[in-house]
């Protein structure tokens, strides 16, 4: 791990979860650490249910789009974050894996779950997430 991690958060669609750990984790680390998102089936769109739960608490993911996993990236990653992809996530050897199970519900409460463990992975980084995010 360098002084300046870099996480890949993944799911199936690239939609939701992943979009949404990307934003919060992106949010709090700042320049201090690097962060991608993708997916083992990109859907066709960001879910409109997790583009409006990020608006509540400022954070504007309009500008992602779902987009498939490359090797490239999975190599680049000193951190996976899994998030309900099973058999079909990737594994490289040597990288620090995490499986997020995030409970199915609405957008800001399964926003509200990925914040806590963006900011408890953070912490394992050695990063201070600083003030958490709330709904404006």
């Amino acid at each position: 791990m360098t002084d300046h991690p870099s996480v890949l958060f993944l799911c199936v669609k690239n939609g939701g979860k992943s979009q949404m750990a990307l934003g919060l984790f992106t949010h709090y680390a700042g320049d201090r650490a690097t962060a991608w998102s993708a997916g083992s089936e990109p859907g066709p769109s960001l879910s409109s249910g997790a583009v409006k739960a990020m608006a509540e608490v400022g954070i504007d993911i309009t500008h992602e789009h779902p987009k498939k996993w490359t090797d490239s990236r999975l190599q680049e990653a000193d951190v996976i974050i899994t998030m309900g992809c099973g058999d079909t996530c990737p594994y490289i050897p040597g990288t620090r894996y995490e499986d997020w199970a995030i409970e199915p519900g609405p957008s800001e409460d399964q926003r509200d779950q990925i914040d806590a463990r963006v900011r408890e992975l953070m912490l394992s980084l050695g990063l201070e997430p600083g003030e958490a995010v709330q709904p404006v």
